[in-house]
């Protein structure tokens, strides 16, 4: 069973575990700045954009953060953004009319706390591909999981894989070109149920290791 952190709308590659391995949500582990847990990317007339949801800081002074206790700054009209923003870079692909009745709640509802957003995104997905989500998290944080495989690297918003994604046919590809491994939402309102089929794919590069 693979550890692995719930992001914002997980991109391909990290998509690719969750939904054909069996996965363990990690939530006891302290929030890190500059990763997936509250951000994605899509593509956008203008290429490849990224949708940041904001959240609260709390002082130096109080220490580290866990992840599981992160509130979401609601402050800031960002579920009204991140909306229109995907209407507007989406609405011609062929299933976001399929699957937007799904999608949309999720930016009507405030929700507190950005661990439990980012599962119910997850939770959608899953939903929408008529599959049931992965239940287990873990219990307690280990530097180095003694029952599972790490996969919490992919958390990383730095961290560059060697990737052979495979290209299909983007709404602005026409001007920007294929852009690799954005968020799983660009890959299911663009080939709707051959998701499941497409991320069956070994995203790895041989040269990857």
């Amino acid at each position: 069973m693979k550890l692995i952190h719930p992001s914002y709308f997980p991109n391909i590659f990290a998509f690719s575990y969750i939904l054909h391995e069996p996965v363990c949500w990690e939530a006891h582990d302290n929030y890190q700045k500059q990763t997936f847990r509250n951000r994605t990317y899509i593509s956008n007339d203008r290429g490849k954009h990224i949708l940041s949801i904001p959240i609260i800081h709390v002082g130096k002074e109080n220490g580290r953060q866990k992840y599981k206790d992160v509130l979401i700054d609601n402050s800031y009209p960002w579920q009204r953004q991140h909306w229109r923003t995907l209407q507007t870079a989406y609405r011609t692909s062929p299933f976001f009319e399929f699957y937007e009745d799904e999608i949309k709640p999720l930016y009507d509802k405030p929700y507190e706390k950005l661990l439990d957003y980012n599962l119910k995104t997850i939770e959608t997905i899953f939903e929408c591909l008529q599959m049931e989500m992965p239940k287990d998290t873990s219990t307690e944080f280990e530097i180095e999981p003694s029952e599972h495989e790490d996969f919490r690297f992919l958390i990383n918003a730095k961290l560059k894989h060697k990737l052979t994604i495979e290209p299909y046919t983007q709404v602005f590809g026409d001007r920007h070109g294929f852009i690799p491994n954005l968020s799983i939402l660009d890959l299911l309102f663009n080939l709707g149920p051959n998701t499941i089929e497409y991320i069956k794919k070994d995203f790895i590069s041989q040269d990857n290791a």
